[in-house]
């Protein structure tokens, strides 16, 4: 009768452990495979597969990306964020040279479109605005827009080709002011750099641009109908690697998180 039972409880045993091995593999199944490579790359705690993401940026996007990168990072343990930040021109001339990335946010449509055949479908995240950058305490007590056409003042744009230099222009011409820059630069940060080394006495950049730079400028506020609506779309690369992990921190800068530390530098919601 021992026999027997022993004989049974073995049996059984074996139904559980053949009962197990199918679980198993189903288990196997929940870790996020890379649409690209096929890899297995095991999700994170929110679900974002784990991965090394690098993010190409407009230089606008500088100081606040850096925050919102480390913030991902923390609610995805296991996923590191790399920026590249540049001129949009400049990145999507990356892009189309096939630099290795995952995600592009520019600082205007223009740009973005011009990479459809690149780029998944993009979401706008943010939107920004122009302001006056001056030395600190305006010395040369500018006030609007046409005070720029003083050919006594040292003025530096950003090159027509970059979104603000373009967006610049734009506003500009809008109000007939004509403008004789000391240089035009390739990105916002050089425009701003100029005006906080004393090499220029204003410059057109972004709202938030000034704003990480307070302790050296100031900034001279352009009227809504006189000035432009900056929007950043962001979107994930066809040549990603990691293509899954990459639509997960795109769709996450979309997030309340995402959109609280955007908002906390001074960038206006979608």
């Amino acid at each position: 009768m021992s026999f027997t039972l022993t004989g049974r409880r073995a049996a059984a045993a074996v139904v559980v452990a053949g009962l197990l091995v199918p679980l198993t593999a189903c288990g196997s199944d929940d870790d996020t495979k890379d649409s690209a490579t096929g890899s297995s790359a095991p999700a994170s705690a929110t679900g974002a597969p784990k991965a090394d993401l690098t993010v190409l940026a407009a230089a606008s996007l500088t100081d606040v990306f850096k925050t919102a990168g480390a913030a991902y990072e923390k609610e995805n343990p296991g996923t590191k964020v790399t920026f590249s930040f540049a001129g949009s021109q400049q990145l999507a001339a990356q892009v189309k040279q096939g630099s290795p990335a995952d995600a592009l946010v520019t600082a205007d449509t223009k740009t973005m479109d011009g990479l459809k055949s690149d780029t998944g479908s993009p979401t706008v995240i943010a939107k920004n605005r122009l302001v006056i950058a001056t030395g600190k305490g305006n010395p040369e007590k500018i006030d609007d827009l046409k005070d720029l056409a003083d050919t006594g003042l040292k003025v530096v744009l950003a090159a027509p080709e970059v979104p603000v230099g373009r967006y610049s222009k734009q506003i500009l011409d809008a109000q007939k002011i004509d403008v004789k820059p000391v240089s035009q630069e390739l990105d916002v940060r050089s425009v701003l750099s100029k005006v906080e080394l004393g090499e220029a006495d204003a410059g057109l950049v972004y709202k938030t641009d000034v704003a990480t730079a307070t302790d050296k400028v100031d900034a001279v506020d352009i009227p809504d109908a006189q000035n432009a609506v900056a929007s950043y779309p962001a979107a994930t690369l066809k040549t990603s690697e990691h293509s899954a992990a990459a639509a997960a921190f795109v769709k996450w800068l979309s997030s309340p998180e995402a959109q609280k530390i955007l908002a906390n530098a001074g960038f206006q919601q979608p």
